[in-house]
């Protein structure tokens, strides 16, 4: 990643600047990679509170009496079901049962579905939707531009953002989502988040996400964090990440992630026929958790390597774990391969590495 001045900006850049972070080419958005150190911040939200802009990402509204059925077809998951005010993580596939995104989808009222797209894929996600809809009585409206989105993330997120709003945070369940006033904006707090922690994540108009932040950021131990703790947060989290773990080339079965595959509903949804044949036969490959038993951190793209040297997988991600104070990493390993002897090809040295379950981490 490295800083673009034709990168778009978020409604929060003029703030990021103010703060003193340092700004990169992300997602073609210049976005905030960390603002003083990255295991400070990467701290602050296992402990106390992170603040976050996510204001990159994508937000793609369905409305309609077919809203519901048109995900349905589009999305692997089973949506129409869904209650009013909840949300559900699921993915995008295509014909083949690769990963096109994976995606949270809010149901905001009958007739409303909000899909939230990673950044980089929010306009293929958009185009996907558009096509995939064209039979159903529904409208899709790109609505990107006109949210931000800011994320507060920590075991004192609830407590803090309860300073800021009427509304029952306390029964808000995780994966739920309301529409109230946070510091007198409106907003739909989500309990959701990508981090192993409590949190919330906060839509709001983009010209309203200057005030809301700086209602937030001035309460004492909410500290601003950028894409490198994120990323050390969800890794220790065993959350996979799009383009790393997740890609066109990768079926959510082979991700451990079948779980929100559909197959049973009735809907004969784009990819079924590819995904309910791997779900009968092994996947070729598995992804596990990867603890160094050394101080050198396996990276994407590194090769595992078993104890003869022969490869046998490759990292997807990795880094230091400021919680751990250990390397860590998530691969794919071929199908067959044990997981004892194993080691990551750290440039030209093996380094030995033992094979975790995921999460390396989880909040008690």
């Amino acid at each position: 990643m490295s800083a673009d001045p034709t990168a778009k900006k978020t409604p929060l850049h003029d703030v990021h600047q103010d703060l003193g972070a340092n700004l990169v080419g992300f997602a073609g958005y210049l976005m905030p990679l960390r603002y003083t150190s990255e295991t400070a911040e990467h701290q602050a939200v296992r402990t106390a509170a992170g603040l976050f802009d996510l204001s990159h990402m994508g937000e793609i509204l369905l409305t309609g009496p077919a809203a519901g059925a048109a995900l349905d077809y589009a999305l692997v998951g089973n949506l129409s079901p869904m209650a009013v005010g909840k949300a559900r993580y699921t993915m995008i596939c295509g014909h083949d049962g690769g990963v096109l995104d994976d995606l949270i989808v809010y149901r905001l009222a009958d007739e409303t579905w909000m899909v939230v797209a990673n950044a980089a894929n929010a306009a293929t996600v958009r185009d996907a939707l558009i096509e995939r809809a064209a039979d159903f009585d529904t409208i899709v409206d790109d609505r990107s531009d006109s949210y931000a989105l800011i994320a507060l993330q920590g075991p004192r997120s609830q407590a803090i953002l309860e300073g800021f709003t009427g509304a029952p945070l306390a029964d808000l369940r995780y994966y739920a989502i309301l529409a109230d006033k946070v510091a007198g904006v409106d907003a739909l707090v989500a309990r959701t988040g990508y981090t192993g922690e409590d949190g919330f994540e906060l839509f709001v108009d983009s010209a309203d996400a200057v005030r809301l932040w700086g209602e937030l950021v001035k309460v004492d131990g909410v500290v601003p964090a950028g894409l490198s703790a994120r990323d050390t947060l969800r890794l220790e989290a065993g959350m996979a990440l799009y383009g790393n773990e997740l890609t066109t080339e990768t079926t959510p079965f082979e991700a451990g992630l079948g779980r929100v595959v559909k197959l049973d509903k009735t809907v004969d949804f784009v990819g079924k026929a590819a995904l309910a044949a791997q779900a009968q036969t092994p996947a070729g490959r598995r992804l596990v958790g990867l603890v160094a038993q050394g101080r050198r951190a396996p990276r994407q793209g590194y090769e595992v390597v078993a104890s003869d040297g022969t490869p046998c997988g490759i990292v997807t991600s990795g880094a230091p774990s400021p919680t751990l104070g250990r390397p860590i990493a998530m691969a794919y390993l071929d199908s067959g391969v044990g997981e004892t002897g194993l080691a990551v090809d750290v440039r030209g040295r093996r380094e030995p590495v033992d094979v975790v379950a995921l999460p390396f981490y989880k909040r008690s």
